[in-house]
């Protein structure tokens, strides 16, 4: 269904019957990626998800703000990237023009404001680094 309304999905994956999509066109689901229950895809700029990376449940991805410093507050449409074999855990929050980078995993409940290196593991609100990852 993903892909009639423009979406371009890989492989084997696989996006739960109760996630949210903004603006399918605007989406990339890399080959044999996981999207979880409940999960939020805000598309407002592009959305790319990895190869095996997995989006876990009631994770938001918001690939759209608001310039504060025009009076006007005109829309931003930034991209969001989520890295192959990434992790975006339970409830986190990825905001608008982030990278989450390979292999990299965004603990439960944080919120990511900032891009995260590959293999580095970050938590909390606001989101930081816990440590690296051994290959």
């Amino acid at each position: 269904m993903l892909r009639r309304f423009g979406a371009r999905v890989g492989a084997e994956a696989h996006v739960h019957p109760s996630v949210r999509i903004a603006i399918p066109w605007k989406l990339t689901l890399g080959a044999q990626c996981a999207v979880g229950d409940r999960a939020v895809l805000y598309a407002l700029g592009p959305i790319t998800v990895g190869t095996r990376a997995t989006v876990s449940q009631g994770a938001h991805l918001c690939a759209g703000t608001h310039d504060l410093a025009l009076q006007h507050r005109p829309l931003v449409k930034a991209p969001i990237s989520i890295g192959a074999d990434a992790w975006i855990a339970a409830d986190a929050f990825i905001g608008p023009g982030v990278t989450v980078g390979t292999g990299a995993v965004v603990g439960a409940r944080a919120v990511v404001t900032k891009d995260v290196a590959e293999r580095w593991i970050v938590a909390g609100n606001p989101a930081r680094p816990i440590r690296k990852m051994e290959k």
